[in-house]
Parts: C-alpha cells; sequence; structure tokens
C-alpha cells in the first residue's frame, strides 16, 4: 500500500489573499508546511500542486517536487485529487493520498501518522481527517475553526463553523469538541469518487469540503489527536500567533 503526500496551495484565498508565500519567521508559510511534512518517514512520494506561477517559481527555486493543476478549483481536496493524477508513483485504488493543507504551517509529523494509521489497521476504513481536540473557548467559538460532530463509531456526522456540539453551560475541555486540522487521507478510489461528486448544498454554506462526504456512499472517520499549540492560518491575524508559539515546538530547527 502506497503512500503519497500532497500539499494544495494557492495564491487566491479569499480571506487572505497570497498567503502561501507571506513570510512566518522569515519563510514563507508554504515551505513551512512542505518542510514539516517531508519529516514524515512513510511517503513515497510528497509533492507541492498549485496552479500559481509565483508558488510554482518558488518551488522550483527551492527544489521541491511540483505538480500543476488546473485553476478553477476551491476545494483544497478536488486540487489534491487532481494532483493525484499527475504523480509519478501510479496509484490503486487502495492507496492512500493525504492531503496536507498549506495553511498548516505547524503541523507536526505524527499527525500524518495518525489520519494514516486507522486506513492501514482497517480495510473497510475509506477516509479520515485529523480530528483535535479543544481545550480553549475561543477556538470553540471562532467560525473561522471548522468543528465536527462525530459519532460513537468516529464517523463525521457534520462539520460547521459554529460552536458546536451545543453547550447550556460555560465552555470546558470535557466537552470533546474537536476541530478540523487541515490534513485528510482517502484511498485513492474514494478520493476520486469524491471530486467526481458535484458541491453539495451544507458544503457550500459552511465552506467546508468535507460536508461533500455526507451525501455521499460512504462515511469519513475522525483521526483523533490531543490538543497542541498548533494553529492554522485563516487570517492575517493568525501570522502572530503562529509566531508567538512555533519556536518552542516540536519541529522547530528540524528543517
Amino acid at each position: 500500500m502506497k503512500i503519497v503526500g500532497i500539499v494544495p496551495a494557492r495564491m487566491a484565498a479569499s480571506r487572505f489573499p497570497g498567503k502561501p508565500l507571506f513570510s512566518i519567521l522569515g519563510r514563507p508559510m508554504v515551505e513551512h508546511v512542505f518542510c514539516r511534512a517531508r519529516l514524515y518517514q512513510g511517503w513515497d512520494e510528497l509533492v507541492l500542486a498549485t496552479c500559481d506561477a509565483e508558488i510554482e517559481q518558488f518551488a522550483n527555486a527551492k527544489g521541491y517536487p511540483l505538480v500543476m493543476t488546473g485553476s478553477h478549483h476551491t476545494r483544497a481536496l478536488d486540487r489534491v485529487a487532481e494532483a493525484a493524477t499527475k504523480l509519478a508513483t501510479p496509484l490503486g485504488d487502495n492507496d492512500i493520498v493525504v492531503c496536507v493543507q498549506g495553511d498548516e504551517p505547524m503541523m507536526l509529523p505524527d499527525m500524518i501518522d495518525a489520519v494514516v494509521a486507522p486506513l492501514k489497521r482497517d480495510p473497510a476504513i475509506p477516509c479520515t481527517v485529523l480530528a483535535m481536540h479543544i481545550t480553549e473557548e475561543g477556538i470553540w467559538r471562532n467560525p473561522d475553526t471548522v468543528k465536527l460532530i462525530y459519532n460513537a463509531h468516529g464517523e463525521v456526522l457534520y462539520t460547521s463553523r459554529a460552536a458546536v456540539p451545543y453547550c447550556k453551560g460555560a465552555f470546558t475541555p470535557a466537552l470533546e469538541a474537536r476541530r478540523i486540522y487541515g490534513i485528510f487521507a482517502f484511498r485513492w478510489q474514494y478520493l476520486q469518487a469524491f471530486t467526481l461528486h458535484p458541491e453539495t448544498r451544507l458544503e457550500q454554506l459552511e465552506a467546508c469540503d468535507s460536508n461533500r462526504i455526507l451525501d455521499m456512499p460512504f462515511r469519513q472517520y475522525i483521526a483523533p489527536y490531543p490538543f497542541v499549540k498548533s494553529y492554522s492560518v485563516d487570517s492575517p491575524t493568525d501570522i502572530a500567533l503562529v509566531e508567538s508559539h512555533m519556536q518552542a515546538d516540536a519541529c522547530w530547527g528540524k528543517y
């Protein structure tokens, strides 16, 4: 079973145009993501995927493997699906394609282990998403953070930018709320089925491609991960938060 990784990035992000090349501690954000993903030891292939000349020029200057995709994609998983058809590594139906989103500059290699492990363990699982425990009320209430509702079997039931699950009293970590952390793993046959399916109403309303799976004949499973101070970049205000914590994390100084 082969494992390939794709880091999708585009300059036209609606809330933060140009963010892949925005500097974080002196290096473009997408460079942090790619270099951290490269620390994972299980890849058969790892590439950047983009439609933008600026990112292409950056990748070529660094010598990073790159796949060019169409400019029509608005969802990361659709860009990843196209890029997977252009890899040097031929893929079989049950091989694993991992999307490491380009706005996760603090991702850790063991997060990739976490999303891949369920697919290695159980051939019936079609796809996973890293689900980080929310312990901070600000993250739970932040509409830039996509939260997950999941059942006792670990199947994703819904994803929302609202503060879910509902909490009648004061927020507490015991609520077991979780957020999507932008690392997804799919068996190749299911990623192909996903990208052939039209965008759905709930996907568009919540601006989250995981909700497309709700209308498909398979389910996404959470890959639980404990809370760590590892923050995504959704808007320019997140840069200072990332910079204030990045130098203390487990990957700093390893790339």
